[in-house]
């Protein structure tokens, strides 16, 4: 079962969301589900064409779509949007989708997409993901193909032997150790489980 931290809070009341799926009941759960977290706009598309046409008249604070409507032109159209230069290039994008394969996810974080969700969507899951999109850090990119959020999730620096590409990237080689390593026993010991005795 998916937890919530109990002290994140996200207050909704003046967001506007995109939803866009091919299916009337997808549409009808995915806005309730949305209402009932307080967003009080959602506006509803059933087809690319006029989801197109709001993205190129008008903004949303995040975007919601299954990438499979119209034989998966939603993909196509998170990409042209991440392309199109507007103010609304930027907004989070959250899939929905019934069938994700490995293939459907690599192709969604390569259109530029923030996350997929895989359908019968849980509000817990749906909440879970609003939450986790508030508090995301990554930078937004743009290098040439790929316009959108940074893939990586966790920067651990750049890879050894290498400078790295990014301009906070320590180029200087880092300093010897300060202390010695520990032993294998010591290491071991920390291991050990150890008896508590309250």
């Amino acid at each position: 079962m998916a937890t919530i931290d109990p002290d994140a809070r996200i207050n909704l009341t003046k967001a506007s969301v995109l939803l866009v799926d091919g299916s009337q009941h997808s549409l009808d759960v995915i806005a309730q589900i949305l209402k009932g977290f307080g967003v009080p706009t959602v506006h509803r598309y059933d087809n690319i064409l006029e989801a197109n046409k709001f993205l190129r008249q008008r903004t949303a604070d995040l975007f919601v779509i299954d990438p499979s409507i119209e034989d998966g032109a939603g993909y196509d159209c998170i990409v042209e949007l991440r392309h199109s230069g507007r103010p609304n290039a930027t907004m989070p994008v959250i899939l929905v989708s019934g069938h994700v394969r490995k293939a459907d996810v690599a192709r969604a974080r390569d259109s530029g997409a923030n996350f997929v969700v895989a359908k019968p969507l849980a509000p817990v899951v749906l909440l879970q993901r609003l939450l986790w999109v508030a508090k995301d850090k990554r930078p937004f990119v743009d290098c040439g193909d790929y316009i959108g959020p940074d893939r990586r999730f966790k920067f651990e620096g750049p890879p050894a032997g290498s400078e790295g590409r990014r301009a906070e990237d320590l180029k200087a080689p880092l300093g010897s150790a300060s202390e010695p390593n520990l032993s294998q026993e010591e290491v071991d010991a920390m291991m050990k489980p150890q008896r508590v005795i309250i």
